[in-house]
């Protein structure tokens, strides 16, 4: 890397300020701009004990593993599986006293990676040299339990198994669902999917027909195979965040802590084996290397993330803003961006010539899936709107469409207003602003998408303020709800509670625990310790009430007389 000399203390050759204040030079002399003022905090004597990173390492390596076995009883089993016929799996999947242990061993031990890798981010506070090798050690014993898990928090990998019998078949995914298919329901996968056209490009799909072409459509089979490829995902992630984040000043382990090492991102890549994960991986990887003025190549890298999931069409205009440069006109950006989007969409087109697939993947932009979900901001306000509008015999269903809508173009003008203006040097910023405005707007959210954008959030500056507190709360929030909203319990099973409320509550008192009663990890969100602000509260009102008791006898002043009212 040109510009750099040095370590943290080093200072930039082109503009003379220390590495890491402000921003990171790119091989070209153009600068990345951090969000942030250094890449970690200064350590606080008060905080807890730093290293024996080992620890939160083998708790969550416990955590998985309980995951693991939680998932034979509660996970998603194809009903062409052969699995379904061990005693083992019948006794769990069956007997009442087998689901509900299952349930509270798949919720606690996902809780319980939550709170190793909160742990973790505690005990490498100050992100020294050793870091990186402490999250990568991590991630990776994490990850081997949830490797093999039976899918949990979803089971759209069985839909991919799907989708390329389709195509090894003849047919074209992106006109017919896999209802089309001879015994298509063996497959486990969601009978959504039945009538469904695929929302994948064509690189997902001609994966998706060699698995199959390599498992004979074998379900257990297939869904370890598409987890290797969601794991090669992951593994790029592993690679290229930690030297993205680096480009702009921030530290690599905190970063790949931030993304990678969290419960959301690898029960969501690993244990439910998201084709997302994939996508993610070669977009980072692309980005990186466009950063480096590697603009073709990394142009291919994304258009190969697009070739998953169009959704990183978005990532293309901000890599055409690199290509033309920290002084270009106006004229030469629009030739960037064209070049940029020629080259791209010509390849995809080309791509679309095997297995007669052709440009069909482009609805999946054009046509989205309608509806909404009810904890998406658009969602949910469009809710609060309705109910209002229609207690005051206002057309509130309408009024809500109208908001969900607006919100989705308020998404694109964002988008529009962060392509054409900003600093060259927070290109990568400006990309991850706009990909979490098109997320965050739109009216349907799932919990792993947000994992779309987090890597760009945490190489150009997550800070240790609201935001770090942000994503704790919403990378809980959707491990509490996947949990509980996606459990395959067959309906004859009695149960004296239902799995979904089982582990609901079972999330919540680990929940509680975590907020409350652990001396450790109820200092992230709430300054100070709860217990002490109650306990530090009461002596106060009790001191103020003796005080009121002793003084002595006076005239009652107009407070007093409001007071004894």
């Amino acid at each position: 890397m040109t510009g750099l000399q040095g370590g943290p203390g080093s200072r930039c050759n082109q503009c003379r300020n220390k590495v890491g204040d402000h921003t990171i030079m790119t091989a070209g002399g153009s600068h990345l701009e951090t969000s942030e003022s250094r890449p970690g905090k200064p350590v606080d004597a008060s905080a807890p004990a730093r290293g024996r990173a080992y620890l939160a390492t083998i708790e969550g390596f416990i955590g998985a593993l309980m995951m693991f076995v939680g998932s034979i009883g509660t996970g998603w089993i194809a009903n062409g599986s052969p699995m379904i016929r061990q005693p083992v799996v019948i006794a769990l999947r069956t007997e009442g006293w087998g689901v509900a242990v299952s349930t509270v061993l798949l919720t606690a031990g996902a809780m319980l990676l939550m709170r190793s890798w909160l742990r973790l981010g505690q005990r490498l506070g100050d992100w020294g040299q050793s870091s990186l090798r402490s999250v990568v050690v991590a991630i990776s014993a994490w990850s081997l339990p949830l490797l093999f898990c039976v899918p949990v928090f979803s089971r759209d990998v069985y839909a991919y198994t799907g989708q390329g019998r389709l195509v090894q078949e003849g047919q074209n995914p992106y006109e017919v669902g896999i209802s089309t298919l001879n015994n298509w329901f063996s497959l486990g996968a969601d009978p959504a999917w039945a009538e469904n056209r695929t929302p994948y490009g064509p690189y997902f799909l001609w994966l998706a027909r060699a698995v199959v072409g390599l498992t004979g459509a074998q379900p257990d089979a297939s869904v370890l195979l598409f987890r290797l490829l969601a794991g090669v995902g992951v593994l790029l992630c592993v690679i290229y965040v930690p030297k993205l984040a680096e480009l702009h000043g921030i530290n690599g382990a905190r970063a790949l802590w931030i993304s990678v090492a969290n419960p959301l991102f690898l029960i969501s890549f690993i244990a439910s084996a998201h084709n997302d994960a994939l996508m993610v991986g070669l977009a980072v990887a692309g980005v990186y290397l466009a950063a480096t003025r590697r603009y073709l190549l990394g142009i291919l890298l994304v258009t190969a993330s697009i070739g998953i999931k169009p959704i990183t069409v978005l990532l293309l205009p901000f890599i055409g803003v690199m290509w033309a440069g920290p002084s270009a006109s106006w004229p030469r950006k629009f030739l960037m961006w064209g070049a940029t989007a020629g080259i791209s969409f010509g390849v995809l087109a080309l791509s679309g010539i095997p297995y007669n697939l052709g440009i069909g993947w482009t609805w999946a932009i054009m046509d989205p899936t309608p509806g909404y979900t009810g904890y998406s901001p658009s969602g949910f306000l469009g809710q609060q709107v309705e109910m209002l509008a229609n207690a005051l015999g206002l057309p509130g269903g309408t009024l809500a469409t109208w908001l969900r809508t607006a919100m989705k173009w308020a998404a694109i003008a964002l988008v529009l207003l962060l392509m054409f203006r900003g600093d060259y040097s927070r290109a990568v910023r400006r990309m991850a602003l706009a990909f979490t405005a098109v997320v965050m707007l739109s009216p349907i959210i799932q919990p792993w998408y947000i994992l779309w954008f987090l890597p760009f959030l945490a190489v150009t500056g997550i800070r240790d303020d609201w935001q770090i507190r942000s994503l704790y709360v919403g990378v809980t929030f959707f491990v509490v709800f996947g949990a509980q909203d996606q459990l395959s319990v067959w309906s004859f099973v009695a149960l004296p509670i239902d799995a979904s409320s089982l582990a609901f509550f079972t999330a919540l008192a680990f929940t509680f625990y975590l907020l409350v009663l652990d001396v450790h990890t109820r200092k992230l969100l709430i300054e100070g310790k709860p217990l002490d602000l109650a306990r530090r509260g009461w002596q106060w009102a009790v001191e103020r009430r003796a005080a009121r008791r002793t003084r002595a006898p006076q005239a009652p002043t107009a407070v007093d007389r409001s007071e004894s009212r």
